[in-house]
């Protein structure tokens, strides 16, 4: 019975994911409708996803420690509500005030979920199951954008704006009630929360968290595998693909079901390996930002529209990037003490979204500059893109050097450089002394 009910807990958390990931990714889809219904350049409906991306990074942090305080079940209803009243925002909208207060209302009700859903993992099932039902977790969840580039994209083409929206918003609305129902922070007689938490001592929680060289291995981990699936998924995939690459809106919607249904195996090929093989996480960080990676720098160097082929091997190589990005909550679970880790995964989720915001935001930018200078759709796409490789380049540099900070922490020290390290760090700590 205990076990039925842990995943009985586990999959109402996933659909309330689901939810949340089909709440986010809506405005990626109805892009170039937004365009039209609020008369606003490029750069100011990808204001509306930059804002939204802002939320939910800030919030991370709060949320975290709310989580570590009260709980996944309070979290999850009330961002489900939340999101709600984000998407009947935005259906009634009909100027950018409107809609940027939606997309802010559904970065606010989404910044409480996936952590949160995440913190039910290791509180309801053993450690040695913790890094593969993490990955399905965060897989199963983007079942939710699937939802978006097909249903919710089929509604808006046929039924319009405000219908399409007002569905989505019930489909939230149904999640909070599930979650209401169904949803327990932990098995009985286990409290996984601190409601006597001193709020004095939060500050001094959060910097330990943040001292923690896994936390920033974690953050930057995300960071670099996920920020450019997100744009493309958020954002300006569908746009580029039909306005750049001239794609058919309906074969643009196949392959952001291809981009989904490819991540399927990657989620439980890459918990198994992390769990297998734990000192080499960071290696399989690497080979999920190549593949992210070397897709773009094949297309932005191709002479003239790209073959359906090459997008899919990019549809194809963006598909690891949500399950790589988990590798960051296994980064700061074996690095941070269970009380902490809603607010370990908080700064974890930031590094992610916060890179896709600033890419998401510089991509509009460079779109509506080149626009008004009159160079081409395929240009102006390709180069709006290419600003994102300066981005990878210091997701690398960040993971290679929080790396090497966990790596002395941990005791890993493999040769001289890195024992010189550990001492260093080993006097920093004891303030000088021996």
């Amino acid at each position: 019975m205990g076990r039925t009910r842990a995943w009985v807990v586990l999959s109402v958390g996933v659909l309330a994911y689901a939810s949340a990931v089909l709440q986010r990714t809506t405005f990626g889809v109805a892009g170039v409708e937004a365009a039209g219904r609020f008369d606003a350049p490029a750069g100011i409906v990808g204001l509306f996803v930059v804002l939204q991306l802002v939320v939910y990074a800030g919030l991370q942090v709060p949320v975290g420690v709310l989580l570590d305080r009260y709980g996944t079940r309070a979290l999850v209803v009330t961002g489900a509500l939340v999101m709600a009243a984000g998407q009947v925002t935005m259906g009634l909208a009909e100027s950018v005030p409107g809609g940027v207060l939606a997309r802010v209302l559904v970065g606010v009700g989404d910044a409480m979920t996936f952590g949160s859903v995440i913190r039910l993992v290791p509180s309801w099932f053993p450690p040695s199951q913790v890094p593969l039902l993490t990955q399905l977790t965060g897989l199963l969840g983007q079942s939710g954008q699937i939802a978006s580039a097909l249903g919710f994209a089929y509604t808006l083409r046929t039924a319009g704006w405000t219908p399409a929206f007002l569905g989505v918003a019930a489909v939230s609305g149904v999640a909070a009630v599930l979650a209401l129902a169904f949803v327990r922070n932990s098995p009985p007689g286990l409290v996984p929360v601190d409601e006597h938490t001193d709020p004095a001592r939060l500050r001094d929680e959060i910097a330990a968290t943040w001292r923690t060289p896994g936390t920033r291995l974690g953050l930057w981990t995300h960071y670099a595998t996920c920020f450019s699936p997100m744009v493309f998924a958020m954002m300006w995939g569908f746009p580029y693909l039909v306005n750049g690459e001239d794609v058919d809106p309906a074969a643009a919607s196949a392959l952001f079901t291809l981009y989904v249904v490819a991540s399927l195996p990657c989620g439980p090929l890459l918990g198994i390996l992390t769990r297998r093989y734990p000192l080499r996480r960071s290696n399989l960080v690497f080979t999920v930002v190549a593949a992210n990676l070397l897709p773009w720098v094949a297309l932005l160097c191709w002479p003239g529209r790209a073959p359906m082929w090459l997008l899919v091997v990019l549809a194809l190589g963006l598909a690891t990037g949500g399950p790589g990005s988990a590798i960051g909550f296994d980064f700061a679970r074996t690095s941070n003490p269970s009380h902490r880790l809603g607010t370990a995964n908080g700064i974890v989720i930031m590094g992610g979204f916060t890179g896709a915001l600033v890419s998401i935001l510089v991509v509009g930018v460079t779109i509506d500059v080149l626009t008004r200078l009159g160079t081409s759709p395929l240009l102006t796409y390709r180069l709006a893109m290419a600003t994102q490789v300066p981005l990878f380049l210091l997701g690398v540099w960040g993971v290679l050097a929080s790396r090497r900070a966990t790596r002395v922490h941990h005791g890993i020290v493999l040769d001289p450089v890195h024992r010189a390290a550990r001492r260093r760090w080993a006097a920093r700590q004891s303030g000088g002394r021996p």
